[in-house]
C-alpha cells in the first residue's frame, strides 16, 4: 500500500464509535472515502453511520479485505490497536492520536517495517487525495481544493492555512500527507517525496517543516542526490522559538545548533528548494510558479 490513496481504498476506523470518532467517520464518508468497517471491542454487531462495527480487526479483515486503517483511540490503547492492525495485514495505518509514549511508537514502527506496512503519524491530520475526494484523516475537506500541488507537512494547522490560502489564489492540491509532529514517526519527508516523484497528478511539492529533528535536512540530502524532476517549495516554522523549549509538537525542540530554522533553510536552499520566509511568501512563490507554467502552456 502506498501513500497515494483513492476513492476505492477500503478503509477501517479503529475507535470510530466515540464522539470524535463518529464525527470523523461521517465527515470522511461525506467527503467520499470508502469506509467499510469500524472496530471497537465490545460493540461488534452494531453500526455507526451505516458502517458495521466489529470487535476485532481480524473479523473486519475477513469480511471486507481492509487496506487501510485510521486509528483514533486514546493514547493508552494505540499500541494494541496498531499492532493488531499490522499483524492482521493492514498495509496502511494512519495514527491520529497524540501523546503516545515514544516506546510505544518505536514498537509500532518496528513491526510496521517488518511487515511492509506504511505507517503515517502518530499525531497527524492524515492523508487526503483532493482529486479523487478520499481522505483518511481529520482535515476539513472544504479547505482543500483540487489541483496539481502536493503538500507534505509536520503541522496540521499550517496545512489548513496553506491549503486555504492557495485555494483563495485558485491553486489546488493533488495529495496532502500529514507526517505528524512527534519525535518518532512512520512516514517522513523523504518517504513522501519518493511517493510523489512518480505521481502523474503532482507537478510541484510544498513542504511545511518546523524546528527540531533532522527530517528537513534528510529531505535536502535526498533532493541533492536524486533527480526529483519537480519544483519543491518549503517553509520552516519556529524562527523565533527559544532553544531548549518544546513548542507545541513533541518533536519541535532545538538542541544546540541542530534543528534550527537557519540550518534547515540553508541545506534546503543548497538542494535547490525554493525556501519561503513565511506562509504568505510560500503561497506567493507557488503562485509565481503556477503563472509561469500557464505562460509556457
Amino acid at each position: 500500500m502506498c501513500l497515494l490513496i483513492n476513492k476505492e481504498t477500503r478503509v477501517m476506523v479503529q475507535g470510530g464509535t466515540g464522539k470524535q470518532g463518529s464525527y470523523h467517520v461521517k465527515a470522511m464518508q461525506e467527503y467520499g472515502t470508502n469506509i467499510v468497517a469500524c472496530v471497537t471491542p465490545g460493540k461488534g454487531g452494531n453500526f455507526v453511520h451505516d458502517v458495521p462495527i466489529y470487535d476485532t480487526v481480524k473479523e473486519a479483515m475477513e469480511k471486507h479485505q481492509v487496506q487501510a486503517s485510521l486509528i483514533m483511540v486514546p493514547a493508552a490503547f494505540v499500541l494494541s490497536a496498531a499492532l493488531e492492525a499490522i499483524d492482521q495485514g493492514v498495509k496502511l495505518v494512519v495514527i491520529i492520536t497524540e501523546h503516545i509514549p515514544v516506546q510505544d511508537t518505536m514498537k509500532i514502527k518496528a513491526l510496521a517495517d517488518q511487515r511492509g506496512c506504511t505507517l503515517v503519524g502518530p499525531n497527524t491530520i492524515g492523508i487526503i487525495n483532493c482529486r479523487e475526494k478520499a481522505k483518511i484523516g481529520i482535515m476539513p475537506g472544504f479547505l482543500y481544493g483540487e489541483g496539481n500541488v502536493a503538500l507534505i507537512s509536520r503541522s496540521g494547522t499550517l496545512s489548513h492555512e496553506t491549503a486555504s490560502n492557495l485555494r483563495f489564489k485558485d491553486i489546488g492540491l493533488s495529495t496532502v500527507i500529514g507526517i505528524g509532529g512527534d519525535p518518532i514517526i512512520g512516514t517522513d519527508f523523504v518517504a513522501a517525496l519518493k511517493q510523489l516523484k512518480n505521481d502523474p497528478h503532482t507537478e510541484a511539492v510544498a513542504m511545511l517543516g518546523e524546528i527540531g529533528g533532522n527530517r528537513e535536512e534528510l529531505a535536502a540530502e535526498y533532493l541533492k542526490n536524486n533527480d526529483f524532476g519537480k519544483p519543491v517549495f518549503s517553509f520552516i516554522a519556529g524562527r523565533n522559538a527559544p532553544p531548549g523549549k518544546k513548542m507545541g509538537h513533541a518533536g519541535a525542540i532545538i538542541q544546540g545548533k541542530a534543528g534550527t530554522v537557519q540550518d534547515k533553510e540553508s541545506q534546503l536552499e543548497q538542494a535547490g528548494v525554493n525556501v519561503a520566509t513565511s506562509l504568505e511568501n510560500l503561497v506567493d512563490l507557488i503562485v509565481q510558479w503556477n503563472h509561469s507554467q500557464r505562460s509556457i502552456s
